[in-house]
């Protein structure tokens, strides 16, 4: 790596786990737990286990899967988009605990498509616990990063794409992969993974088998997650819905013609400065 990358990458780690460390992380009370222990795995450390309020589940993939879970967190009136997430009103439990924290320490990989990768993405996690609780899981210190972008229209200036330590993979067609060539040939880290068509199952599939990419955390946006659902790549989902209106009207995390089917296993609740805000896990139905 290039000095001034490296420096640059050493910078954001530094800040982004000493915002980790710092942050305020609420303790969640359990409002419904129905899991089926076939479907699922569990994790955690004493430090999760008092906030989170007990083990975080993990879906077990059916043989030759990829186990993909999908990330969100959305207003009150369920608009999931926003140039800034943070004003959806998550709060920093949300953030550190779940959507930076429990919801990809067991990942693989990340993924998001190329218009959540702004130019500081990089997607990892940070608080100190869960650092450590990744470590014993026997998983390197942060996840491969998996971008989807057809038309290979990318931030090429993005944080996550100039740091050769950490597998990058670029899903795009032919045409973007023609338009990007000429920055992929300087960038050899970062592996082109065609995509033909509309189809993300072989290219899942593909990094699975020959890349050991078994276990993904899809991040949104929600385009991507909506081809992923309806691909049937999709097997569960990690929902936070807050209690304030917010975001970019009409965007909940589904934009398809038929809204999956969805059976809540865990349900848990914390308050943010007296607002209620919920988090549920839930399998995405159909997938058996």
């Amino acid at each position: 790596m290039a000095p001034d990358r490296r420096e640059r990458f050493e910078r954001f780690v530094e800040r982004k786990t000493g915002e980790a460390a710092a942050a305020p992380v609420g303790r969640l009370s359990t409002i419904l737990e129905r899991r089926n222990n076939d479907r699922l795995r569990t994790i955690g450390n004493p430090w999760t286990r008092t906030h989170y309020g007990g083990e975080f589940g993990l879906v077990v993939p059916a043989h030759a899967e990829t186990a993909l879970s999908l990330v969100f967190v959305q207003s009150n009136d369920g608009n999931t988009g926003a140039t800034n997430p943070a004003s959806l009103g998550g709060g920093p439990t949300d953030k550190h605990l779940i959507y930076e924290g429990l919801s990809r320490v067991a990942a693989d990989a990340v993924l998001a498509g190329a218009r959540t990768v702004h130019a500081g993405a990089f997607f990892s996690v940070w608080h100190p616990e869960l650092i450590e609780l990744r470590r014993t899981l026997g998983l390197p210190r942060h996840p491969a990063q998996i971008v989807v972008s057809k038309q290979g229209r990318v931030t090429v200036d993005a944080l996550l794409f100039g740091v050769p330590d950490v597998p990058v993979f670029l899903i795009t067609g032919d045409e973007g992969a023609r338009r990007l060539q000429p920055w992929l040939r300087e960038r050899p880290w970062i592996r082109h993974v065609p995509l033909i068509g509309d189809d993300l199952r072989p290219v899942i599939d593909r990094l699975r088998t020959e890349e050991g990419i078994g276990r993904i955390s899809a991040i949104g946006g929600r385009l991507t997650a909506t081809e992923l659902v309806d691909a049937g790549l999709a097997q569960d989902l990690y929902l936070t819905t807050t209690s304030i209106d917010a975001g970019e009207p009409e965007t909940p995390w589904y934009s398809g013609a038929i809204p999956p089917a969805l059976e809540v296993i865990t349900k848990k609740e914390w308050f943010d400065d007296g607002a209620s805000i919920v988090f549920e896990h839930a399998l995405i139905k159909g997938l058996d």
